[in-house]
């Protein structure tokens, strides 16, 4: 019989609505990250790294360029005769087809899979994460303190902890009390999603709470454990970690891998992050053109200037060209003579000559302005946009545009384009 110690069970069927048109195609795991990453190499790349070698990752929104990116797992040697990387769509069963219908439904629905392997431990992760964590550490914390649940947190500032699911612990780290996202909250331990069950614990839990509705860790399965008595440890983890669930949280952290000491560096030798590579030729700088304090990718050619800016592979910026603190993805063209301000262009776009994007004052977005907003301007991908276009702040684009979308070649800040079957 196959026996792991410990398996993990990540998360990547989440929607992402927060990143507005970015996620509209594609799942957000599977949106790119840094230049030539994606969101869940992080976790994937973890996993390998702490000698976690059985992953199942649980896809369901959008799965196409996630289930592409995964493969059989190659990049992360994850492709193994025995464990290895399995994606888990949810799949009809003989009476009703189910959807993931919460975080451990989508666990539920794959007990067959976990009892596979005979785990004695089984590690729950988001796919939507950006961080660095040795889960062997955690393991031994979890090992070492006795815990049948061990829950990732972090300090947050005390403001912004009703965001979270908060702990409140004793001396020792154990779990007295939690409270889902609290409106006073007692401690600034947040919950990071993270968790390490011992096996019996997490198919107890699950086979007892499977009729909740939308069954989920934070509302169901931990205040289950915690009332039944089983012990429940918080990690703290110091370490950086970024939830890029909204545009300007995935703006900020492109922007601080670029900052001129990053606090999260791409570049150690001893903890690598893994990623699909396409073969690309090398970078392409004309004699014209300048970088500075960017990330290019791979088969990118670059004639105009780059500042402050992270670019993805196989793009084109072309000559007379200005980016500033901009995030443009893969195999996007981007013309002659145009202007980008805080931009952030998805994969597979398509700018004309003599476009400005990110032009004068800020305005609320009349659509969403809890998605877009922070002055950047959000452009979907395949999305074209004709030459001579002016765009304002706190806009959205997301189709394939002409002249006739645009008066007097101009597109207010806070206005939204999204063209009919791109929603």
């Amino acid at each position: 019989m196959i026996k792991k110690e410990m398996i993990a069970m990540l998360l990547a069927g989440g929607q992402g609505s927060r990143l507005g048109v970015l996620t509209s195609k594609v799942a957000k795991p599977a949106v790119a990250f840094g230049g030539k990453y994606r969101i869940i190499d992080f976790p994937l790349s973890n996993c390998i790294n702490s000698g976690v070698d059985t992953v199942g990752v649980l896809t369901q929104y959008q799965p196409l360029r996630l289930n592409t990116h995964i493969g059989i797992g190659i990049p992360w040697d994850l492709d193994r005769n025995i464990g290895g990387v399995s994606v888990l769509p949810p799949y009809e069963k003989s009476g009703e087809s189910e959807w993931y219908t919460g975080t451990a439904n989508a666990i539920y629905q794959n007990l067959d899979y976990m009892e596979g392997f005979n785990p004695d431990y089984v590690l729950i992760l988001s796919g939507d994460h950006i961080y660095k964590m040795d889960y062997e550490v955690m393991l031994d914390f979890h090992k070492s303190s006795g815990a049948e649940v061990t829950i990732a947190v972090m300090p947050v500032p005390i403001e912004e902890a009703s965001r979270f699911g908060i702990m409140i612990t004793d001396e020792n780290k154990r779990i007295t009390e939690f409270e889902e996202k609290p409106e006073h909250p007692r401690s600034n331990l947040a919950s990071m999603g993270i968790y390490i069950f011992n096996w019996k614990t997490l198919k107890e839990a699950l086979i007892t709470m499977a009729n909740q509705p939308a069954l989920d860790f934070g509302k169901h399965v931990i205040p289950y454990c915690h009332d039944k008595g089983a012990p429940l440890y918080a990690y703290e983890f110091t370490g950086y970690w970024k939830d890029v669930g909204t545009l300007s949280s995935y703006w900020e952290a492109n922007m601080e891998l670029i900052d001129i000491v990053p606090e999260f560096n791409l570049y150690e030798e001893y903890w690598k992050i893994y990623t699909r590579s396409e073969i690309q030729p090398p970078q392409y700088f004309s004699g014209d053109s300048v970088v500075e304090r960017s990330i290019i990718g791979e088969g990118t050619d670059i004639y105009g200037k780059v500042y402050n800016s992270v670019i993805g592979c196989g793009v084109t910026i072309g000559k007379g060209t200005v980016v500033r603190d901009s995030i443009i993805m893969n195999q996007t063209q981007i013309g002659e003579s145009c202007e980008l301000y805080k931009a952030i262009v998805a994969e597979n776009v398509t700018i004309g000559n003599r476009v400005r994007l990110g032009i004068g004052e800020e305005a609320p977005n009349d659509t969403a302005p809890h998605i877009y907003n922070h002055g950047i301007v959000t452009i979907g991908e395949k999305s074209i946009i004709p030459d001579g276009i002016t765009v304002g702040k706190n806009t959205v684009i997301f189709g394939e545009t002409t002249d006739k979308d645009y008066e007097n070649s101009y597109f207010a800040s806070g206005k939204s384009l999204i063209k009919a079957g791109e929603q």
